[in-house]
């Protein structure tokens, strides 16, 4: 939570507007701000780039989504939606959504974007970038999270976990939708790693509360999107269809192992994806 002003400072503002100078318009303040960061990478063909737009199109349109949205103490959120490749681009600005016509609002800006991919995979500067939009804008929330979905390992710009600790440090949780889909054949083969759930439990997501919520199904995709968002924006269980969703600690289990817990023990090399690009296929060292 950003602090207060003390109270030596609020003083001295209302002085400065007594006196007739310009103040600074005080910050909107929110339960939640939230950057969507969403992987529009070539590795997912078009059909599967537009099952996952429409995935957050019907989120926002939905009334467990709008319920959670309206739920916290202060009854809005802030939201922004990235897109992202070898580099990421703003696509919706920040937005208050405070009731159902501004999440439908939101929804709908979303769904007149065009479609398209890009070459290169760089979680690292999406993470960067993500970080700048929060600490940059005019509103002030109890909480902060970056929201990232991809169906690839970071194969571009700075390492992951580099980016990953910078965003932390800073007070803002990462969690992750991991799209496991076509993995090992086909065009694809040599950008896949295995157990993409695992590099993004271990590499990518951290914070307060951080979780996964992987994607084995495109069936399941609409269904794991709300069930993500309802989680970040309330805390609250929904969406049964849903994939399971998968913590990066278990809040209230301390004492208990990671095999009674369920959790991977084994280590994820975080730098996978930039080891599978430079010898994709098979063959020697490349840069395409």
């Amino acid at each position: 939570m950003r602090r207060r002003l003390p109270r030596f400072a609020v003083l001295a503002v209302a002085a400065l507007a007594a006196a007739g100078a310009v103040v600074p318009q005080a910050q909107m303040r929110v339960d939640l701000e939230l950057v969507l960061a969403v992987d529009i990478s070539r590795s997912m063909d078009f059909d599967e780039h537009t099952l996952q737009r429409n995935g957050y199109v019907e989120a926002f349109r939905h009334e467990q989504v709008i319920n959670a949205l309206l739920s916290g103490p202060e009854g809005r959120i802030a939201v922004t939606y990235l897109e992202w490749a070898a580099e990421p681009r703003q696509v919706i600005p920040w937005t208050i959504i405070d009731s159902e016509k501004t999440a439908r609002d939101f929804a709908d800006k979303v769904a007149a974007e065009p479609v398209y991919g890009e070459r290169r995979t760089s979680i690292s500067a999406a993470l960067f970038d993500a970080a700048n939009l929060i600490e940059t804008n005019d509103i002030t929330s109890h909480r902060q999270v970056i929201d990232v979905s991809g169906d690839g390992a970071n194969n571009s710009g700075l390492p992951v976990e580099e980016a990953r600790d910078f965003v932390l440090r800073r007070g803002i949780t990462i969690n992750g939708l991991p799209i496991l889909l076509n993995v090992g054949y086909g065009p694809r083969q040599g950008y896949d790693i295995d157990h993409l759930d695992r590099y993004y439990k271990h590499c990518v997501i951290g914070g307060e509360g951080a979780f996964i919520a992987p994607v084995f199904d495109l069936k399941q995709l609409s269904a794991t999107i709300r069930k993500k968002l309802v989680l970040e924006i309330a805390g609250l269980e929904v969406a049964p269809e849903a994939a399971a969703v998968q913590y990066a600690e278990a809040p209230g289990r301390a004492g208990l192992t990671l095999a009674q817990l369920k959790l991977p023990t084994e280590k994820t090399d975080c730098m996978s994806g930039e080891k599978a690009r430079m010898y994709r296929g098979g063959g020697g060292l490349t840069d395409n």
